[in-house]
């Protein structure tokens, strides 16, 4: 098939065997690629009462039909399980050379089930696979394991694998590519399944170069729009997304103190993308086939932190490791951030985690006595690195730390939980409900938990248009009515950005017109009767998949929800316009538009509409 090699790797961990399997072209069209059709493998293939870190869950890493052409920011995957961290569907997705190279060994995707006694790697290069016993890189961080198996394999492989946090089973543990200048499958602890099955790294070189059904007209198009997403994303490619925390924070986005406080310009100020470039950058990078560039390089030389080189941190790492707990020294966020990479854990669990223990201790609900001698106050950055360390090391108070926050409070009791926040058990990201109803809606009826990027709604909530679904301006960010709409075709739309595989950055500033990614559809495949109708259709119906797998999990209604302090409690402060999202009447729309019932279960007549009785 153009676009597709109609090829899936599955490799069993616990008989040491691996298969070839094709995928009908029915079901390509029905669900792209990606998280969409991971989703659909995960539904017919994982039973919803498997233990997450068991033998019988599976993780399946799926590229899509963009991934390996010339497409601008195509080079993406995505990896789908079921989540240690919160018991239903996970998804993550990532950019950098991985996926690419995966696409160029003449693969779709790679499906790991099984459980290895010992630990292993498996090897892909083109038809060549193996898997090699990895006892001797067992403990070693990603940095070093990337380093190692490029210089055991060659400099040219590309290499994911999991650090010390994925194998002593942290609930938010990731995988991470791309080395020292990391990128992360972050969230939902989808690195503590890899690592429950022994599974070191994944580790692949390709030689093969896909079929494209029309390349001279895609790249007719893609030249084209070159120029509109290079001018709409010059901010981007100049500060990188923590570009973004001084306008955040200036109108009560940006997280503060767990959620309690209103402004902190002075402190955003200090930990911003523009401190960053004055300060410790010294240059960009850029995942495969990318026109953009918002990754950061930075370094430092000298002082307390001295040693830091790689990735910078992004608005999410520079929002809960800071903004969360009061740190305005950027110098030990970027420090943060590089042991999270080293280590293989999510930023933004991991920042939410210590800013409840922040506030917790300054409650009084725990003590130096639960934390080891820890002086657990916000604003105590050597706190913050302490942490960290514990929680990937599963050390003292790190135990229960790596739990994620719902696990926390259980664990603790008390009011307790009034300070834990998350959606379906996954953290909070960066971005304040009580700024955008759309962003509140989202969070609340995400398939993986709190996601700012299940809709990508608050940009078009404050920013962006989208004409080809009637929105000429932003929709109002504290507007109800029609909200549900505007939150539905969102979600749907980004559901097959993490499908067809494209970076949602692409989509900043109306650089990237839905009517492209019809026509790329058609000239890579070859699908010519293809739609914007079709493509909206595939993105809800990917949308109810992952729905319908929560459904097995228990997932209704009553899981729809929000912490209560962003539904109870206004946050307020100069600019910032007090708000509490209507979450009822919100809801209530948006399961009546979805064609859901009232207790948010898919009714058999709209999955009949989908084709997905």
């Amino acid at each position: 098939m153009n676009g597709y090699w109609n090829k899936v790797l599955r490799v069993n961990l616990t008989e040491r065997k691996w298969s070839e399997e094709s995928i009908k072209e029915e079901l390509l069209r029905q669900f792209i690629g990606g998280s969409g059709l991971g989703a659909k493998l995960l539904y017919d293939e994982v039973s919803a009462d498997v233990d997450p870190l068991g033998s019988e869950n599976k993780i399946f890493f799926i590229t899509g039909p963009f991934c390996g052409t010339i497409i601008p920011t195509s080079g993406r995957h995505a990896a789908v399980t079921k989540s240690p961290l919160t018991g239903i569907f996970a998804e993550s997705d990532i950019g950098g050379f991985w996926g690419f190279e995966l696409k160029k060994a003449g693969f779709d995707g790679v499906i790991i089930e099984g459980k290895s006694r010992s630990p292993v790697i498996v090897s892909i290069s083109d038809s060549n696979i193996e898997i090699r016993g990895a006892e001797y890189l067992w403990g070693k961080d990603t940095v070093e394991t990337d380093s190692i198996l490029k210089e055991s394999f060659s400099p040219h492989v590309q290499v994911m694998s999991i650090g010390p946090a994925g194998e002593n089973l942290v609930k938010y543990a990731s995988i991470i590519t791309d080395g020292k200048h990391g990128r992360a499958l972050g969230r939902c602890g989808i690195g503590a399944v890899m690592g429950s099955k022994k599974l070191k790294a994944i580790v692949v070189k390709g030689s093969k170069e896909i079929t494209i059904f029309d390349s001279s007209s895609l790249t007719k198009s893609i030249k084209s729009m070159v120029d509109g997403v290079k001018k709409a994303t010059l901010a981007l490619n100049k500060f990188g997304t923590s570009g973004g925390v001084i306008g955040h924070e200036s109108y009560g986005n940006f997280p503060l103190k767990n959620w309690l406080m209103g402004r902190w310009p002075e402190g955003a100020e200090k930990i911003s993308g523009p401190k960053m470039a004055e300060t410790i950058l010294i240059g960009k990078y850029r995942c495969k086939t990318c026109i953009i560039g918002c990754g950061r390089k930075v370094r430092i030389e000298k002082g307390q932190y001295k040693g830091v080189d790689g990735a910078g941190p992004e608005y999410e790492t520079i929002g809960t490791l800071g903004g969360m707990c009061l740190i305005d020294n950027l110098e030990a966020i970027a420090y943060g951030s590089q042991l999270c990479n080293r280590y293989g854990m999510d930023t933004i669990s991991t920042g939410s985690v210590i800013a409840f223990i922040m506030e917790l201790f300054e409650k009084g609900i725990i003590t130096k006595a639960d934390t080891g001698g820890i002086e657990a106050n916000f604003g105590n950055e050597q706190a913050m690195i302490e942490l960290i360390k514990l929680i990937a090391e599963r050390k003292g108070i790190g135990r229960i730390l790596g739990e994620g926050v719902r696990k926390i409070a259980e664990e603790i009791g008390g009011m307790s939980i009034e300070y834990a926040f998350h959606v379906k058990g996954l953290e909070i990201p960066a971005h304040d409900p009580r700024a955008f109803n759309g962003l509140a809606l989202s969070y609340a009826t995400s398939n993986r938990g709190a996601c700012h990027l299940a809709g990508f709604t608050h940009g078009y909530e404050k920013a962006f248009v989208m004409p080809e679904f009637g929105y000429e301006k932003p929709h109002d960010r504290h507007l109800i009515a029609g909200k549900a709409e505007f939150v539905v075709k969102m979600q749907n739309l980004m559901g097959i950005f993490d499908s067809i595989k494209l970076c949602k950055l692409m989509l900043v500033g109306g650089g990237l017109r839905l009517s492209t990614i019809v026509d790329w559809v058609s000239h890579v495949v070859g699908w010519e009767d293809y739609s914007l109708d079709e493509l909206m259709t595939t993105g809800e119906r990917i949308f109810n998949i992952k729905r319908l797998f929560n459904v097995k999990c228990g997932i209704s209604r009553k899981d729809d929800i929000l912490p209560m302090r962003f539904l109870t409690r206004k946050r307020e402060g100069p600019d910032v316009v007090v708000n509490l999202p209507h979450l009822g009447l919100l809801l209530s729309d948006y399961y009546t538009y979805r064609g859901w019932s009232e207790e948010g279960i898919p009714e058999q007549s709209r999955l009949a509409e989908l084709n997905l009785t």
